[in-house]
């Protein structure tokens, strides 16, 4: 039975792009290219998943105050915007921020559209092996730096690439009724906007 790459399949798929034998653990192995190859994996990961998606967005999500008025963020927060356009805010650490009385004290629950880092073993498959590619290239162009071998991973990282894009647009179910930017304007003339 064929099963999900797994964090543990993107780093043996790193270090085998650069002729390195697998490990057992994405723990510490003491390895030295294993634990780059980690590195060089969360970076990318983190990087890829602040891209927004459709599978780890929150549209439309409240998050409470607490009693001294903050907002405070889930510790996964990789973006945020508040729904309520006439709330100007911004994440600064795990809070809410409001840029215009200069406080973080927001004295009330808010909407906001929310981006989060999931676990890898969260999202989609197309979202994971466009990741581990993705990873595999840039690892090796650091630790090897051979242009032919890039030039291969470039063309796989590309290949990646163009299905979690299908992948996105099938999910999402995009159109020009209902894209978020397209959406937004048509309600802002709707309510009497520009």
């Amino acid at each position: 039975m064929t099963t999900l790459t797994t964090k543990l399949d993107a780093i043996n798929l790193m270090l085998s792009i650069i002729g390195e034998a697998p490990v057992n653990s994405v723990d510490d192995t003491g390895i030295v290219d294993a634990a780059l190859a980690k590195q060089v994996f969360d970076e990318t990961n983190r990087e890829v998943q602040s891209h927004g998606w459709h599978w780890n967005t929150d549209r439309g999500y409240s998050l409470a105050a607490t009693n001294d008025g903050e907002v405070l963020l889930p510790s996964n927060t990789l973006r945020v915007d508040a729904v309520d356009t006439t709330l100007d805010v911004v994440q600064r650490g795990n809070r809410l921020w409001d840029r215009v009385n200069h406080t973080y004290d927001i004295g009330r629950a808010v909407l906001v559209d929310i981006v989060r880092l999931l676990d890898f073993e969260e999202i989609p498959e197309t979202a994971r092996a466009y990741i581990a590619v993705r990873s595999g290239r840039k690892f090796q162009d650091r630790v090897v730096g051979s242009e032919v071998l890039s030039g291969f991973n470039k063309a796989d990282e590309q290949r990646a690439w163009v299905i979690l894009q299908n992948h996105e647009a099938a999910n999402a179910d995009y159109n020009m009724r209902v894209s978020v930017p397209v959406r937004s304007v048509l309600s802002r003339r709707a309510h009497g906007g520009f």
